[in-house]
């Protein structure tokens, strides 16, 4: 690949439109895409209730794996948009391309590990989680399908950040809703043998989602080669680059950390709460599903977020890094504001919407009012390691996580459900989020006195009537 690009634009609207205009032009577009893909996580969790609850069960037990599929796509995605939105910030088009194509290339690499993974390891994943031959055989059909096909998911996800990184949320959003619609439409369709279709069950179900990622993958693919003018991917002459894959992952790594720790702690969630009965391994998968309506609007706050922060950190604008800042962490507390208030007023209202029985209900009535008080803490926390990876500091934001659920949520939740009462184990998740934003107010003063601060002088020193 050539060490020159092509002429880029020089006025890009992250170094010059108002803040307010800027974020939210960013930002919603992303929202409603993420939205978008919490309702299809959630209709298709709607679909695999109706068969059973023990398919339910079997798809909860399948999403570690899942999340950790999608963790390593997205946390190198963050890596890439990182690095290349600071690049366009400094006006280095040849690194911005590198960044691309070298990212595109590391999720391949992933895909091709997962997709071993699909081959050889699902079937001692779900021996480890249940003995319960039904819903190991679920799951199994579920997981190894959305494994040895996973070529979508990574296109996808990559595709999305580099049309992110270049203020392009737009396009980014009509990906997800590609990929999203076509699994909506497909789920019925082929779960329940509608239309001709054989009845495939939990089968169809992955089958669904596979095909929807490929779907959204391909989109993606094709937007950033016609309209994403500021970067160039060819491979052509392509060598991976060391020097812009190490910079990638050093941001990207702590993503992953951070994302996949998720996977660990839903884990061992199911394992605490299988000790109970399946049926709180069903609770706790729906209120996941539930739970992404919630903070898939603040992940896409931070999609818009994070190349805003990262553009004008290359371009030394600590003002308008600032400006950005405390308006996202107020837009995400109104954000789960209204997420609290829901999950505490209409509880039974959600749960039936997934067949919910008497137990689940008895079960997932105190679970969804208890966990939701998290959220009120939740959008500072969330949008804090945003702004640690948008400005070099993942290492703080993998802290953070890692703490949060590994050494504070985890064993919380297993001292609790000793006690031998399932609700109390629920009280781990506010417990854990007070613990998770007091670590990052401490973390983020810090930052902000080592980043904002001294380029705030350097602005008044250098240039004291430069665009606040």
């Amino acid at each position: 690949m050539s060490e020159t690009a092509a002429a880029a634009p020089q006025n890009n609207k992250m170094g010059y439109m108002p803040i307010n205009r800027l974020l939210i032009s960013m930002a919603v577009p992303m929202m409603i895409s993420m939205l978008v893909q919490a309702l299809y996580n959630v209709v298709d969790s709607i679909f695999v209730a109706q068969l059973s609850e023990d398919a339910l069960t079997a798809v909860t037990l399948a999403f570690p794996m899942q999340n950790l599929m999608i963790s390593i796509g997205v946390g190198t995605g963050v890596g890439v948009n990182a690095l290349l939105s600071k690049s366009l910030g400094e006006k280095d088009y040849a690194q911005a391309d590198r960044a691309a194509v070298n990212g595109l290339f590391l999720n391949l690499c992933s895909m091709v590990v997962i997709m071993l993974f699909g081959f050889t390891g699902v079937k001692l994943f779900f021996a480890s989680q249940t003995s319960d031959a039904l819903i190991a055989g679920y799951g199994e059909q579920y997981l190894s399908i959305c494994c040895i096909f996973s070529v979508g998911l990574y296109l996808q996800t990559m595709a999305e950040k580099l049309l992110v990184a270049t203020g392009k949320t737009f396009y980014s959003m009509l990906t997800q809703l590609a990929g999203a619609i076509t699994n909506i439409i497909l789920d019925p369709i082929m779960i329940f043998g509608l239309l001709g279709c054989p009845k495939m069950g939990v089968a169809g179900a992955a089958i669904a989602t596979v095909i929807g990622q490929c779907v959204g993958g391909s989109m993606g693919l094709f937007l950033n080669l016609r309209v994403n003018r500021e970067i160039h991917l060819s491979f052509k002459g392509f060598r991976p680059h060391k020097g812009t894959i190490l910079r990638i992952y050093s941001v990207g790594v702590p993503s992953i950390i951070m994302q996949s720790v998720g996977s660990v702690m839903t884990f061992c969630m199911n394992k605490i709460l299988i000790a109970f009965s399946s049926t709180a391994v069903a609770v706790f998968g729906v209120y996941f599903k539930l739970q992404s309506f919630i903070f898939m609007p603040v992940f896409g706050l931070n999609n818009g977020m994070v190349p805003i922060l990262s553009f004008n950190y290359g371009a030394r604008k600590p003002d308008r890094m600032a400006r950005t800042i405390k308006l996202a962490f107020l837009y995400a507390f109104l954000i789960m504001l209204i997420g609290f208030s829901l999950f505490q007023l209409l509880p039974d209202l959600f749960l039936d919407m997934f067949s919910a029985s008497q137990d689940m209900l008895a079960i997932g009535r105190p679970a969804l009012r208890i966990i939701s008080i998290s959220f009120l803490m939740a959008g500072g926390s969330v949008i804090s390691c945003s702004v640690f990876q948008a400005l070099g500091h993942g290492f703080l934001a993998m802290i953070v996580s890692v703490g949060r659920q590994l050494f504070v949520l985890i064993p919380v939740a297993f001292l609790l459900s000793l006690a031998g009462e399932v609700n109390l184990v629920w009280w781990a998740f506010p417990i854990a989020e007070l613990a998770s934003v007091s670590l990052c107010a401490v973390f983020m003063t810090r930052v902000w006195r080592r980043v904002i601060t001294p380029m705030r002088r350097e602005a008044l020193a250098d240039a004291p009537s430069s665009e606040l």
